[in-house]
């Protein structure tokens, strides 16, 4: 996450070279790709960060749990905002591809080996691919 902050003051600061060098370098480290641009919150916790793809216009809240081989992506068909917005609390298990410009809703498990491709509501379990399953929905 060091490399991110840095990385994404640059790019804030329009100074895209350097704030890609440095990105660069962190995933060369850490095999962890986080785009300068991508907006992270607070308390992110990366678990078994290998392989985990964030892309540029993706925002991840607050209190969030990513474990290894997540993709934060696109799908290559939207113009803009192209990648996800995930809400607090949110905990996506290994393997899931979370693409497009969709919305995850606050306190969200996603299941491991997901693929999630429309807008998650608050408070539920999801799991298949393509996410074809709420399997627990929450009272709160």
């Amino acid at each position: 996450m060091i490399y991110h902050r840095i990385a994404h003051f640059l790019y804030n600061h329009k100074m895209f070279f350097l704030a890609r060098l440095i990105s660069q370098i962190g995933r060369f480290f850490t095999g962890i790709e986080i785009h300068p641009g991508a907006k992270i919150g607070k308390r992110l916790f990366i678990d078994h960060g290998m392989g985990i793809v964030i892309g540029e216009t993706a925002e991840v809240g607050n209190d969030c749990t990513i474990y290894h081989q997540v993709t934060l992506g696109g799908t290559g068909k939207d113009k803009n905002k192209r990648h996800p917005t995930v809400g607090s609390n949110v905990m996506i298990g290994a393997g899931s591809k979370v693409l497009g410009p969709i919305k995850i809703g606050d306190n969200v498990k996603i299941g491991a080996g997901a693929i999630v491709l429309k807008n998650v509501e608050n408070n539920v379990t999801v799991v298949g691919t393509p996410i074809n399953r709420v399997i627990k929905k929450s009272l709160t």
